[in-house]
């Protein structure tokens, strides 16, 4: 069975579970780079959070991960090239985990309430993560920006099955205004420190996602929606793809 992928973050960059034991029996070159590259990738969020990125300096994360800096250097260019991997890996598992909530529910308004739970959820449970992937991405420069942009237009999946809004609105431009809309909300909370009260925000962000395409009296339903299942207190992790390395 594989192993399922964890949010960069939830873990320690010195995680114990982690640690490569010297020894006769050495581990393959591969697996020891991937290891190395998991614990920094943690490393870099939890440094990036308590610092703020234009602090953060390579030795800092290389100690949070124990992790030397030559190894740092074998896997990334550099500091900005460290984030981005870093940035990208953790979408990558944060999207798995609303696509596969998307897929279970059994209709368009569900799903992307669902989707935007996890959201919402997986940044309360990883406050490191929220704070580098959603804040401090605005300090690492245009690179980051395009970045950032390219992942709020992956969000346009969860409207695909969107019901068509009536007017003389375009469907692409409305996604794009909700989709900012939400972001802005969030980034709002996390920069201010809140990130434990975003899964409060479900309810008013779901009207605020659906009223544009159901209309304001079929979106109200959702401001009295039942309350969403408890956040598992594990690592947000989701299902490794097969074509994912190891890391």
């Amino acid at each position: 069975m594989t192993a399922p992928v964890p949010l960069p973050g939830s873990r320690t960059g010195r995680d114990p579970a982690r640690s490569i034991k010297p020894g006769p029996r050495q581990l393959p070159a591969e697996v020891v780079a991937a290891t190395q590259r998991e614990r920094l990738f943690d490393a870099i969020v939890h440094t990036v959070a308590a610092k703020g990125y234009a602090s953060a300096r390579v030795s800092d994360i290389c100690t949070a991960a124990g992790v030397t800096r030559p190894a740092f250097y074998a896997l990334f260019a550099g500091k900005e090239d460290a984030f981005l991997s870093t940035y990208r890996h953790g979408i990558g598992v944060l999207l798995r985990l609303m696509d596969e909530a998307y897929a279970q529910a059994p209709d368009w308004r569900a799903g992307a309430r669902a989707a935007l739970g996890v959201l919402l959820d997986v940044l309360a449970s990883v406050p490191a993560f929220a704070a580098m992937a959603v804040v401090e991405i605005d300090a690492v420069g245009a690179r980051a920006r395009a970045e950032r942009a390219e992942l709020l237009g992956r969000f346009a999946r969860f409207f695909a099955e969107a019901p068509r809004p009536g007017g003389p609105a375009r469907p692409g431009e409305l996604v794009s205004a909700v989709v900012g809309g939400v972001y802005a909300t969030i980034y709002r909370y996390v920069d201010a420190g809140r990130v434990a009260e975003l899964p409060a925000l479900l309810p008013v962000l779901s009207y605020f996602m659906t009223a544009p395409f159901l209309g304001r009296d079929d979106a109200e339903a959702e401001l009295t929606a039942p309350a969403r299942p408890s956040a598992p207190t594990g690592a947000p992790c989701a299902e490794r793809r097969e074509s994912e390395d190891v890391a």
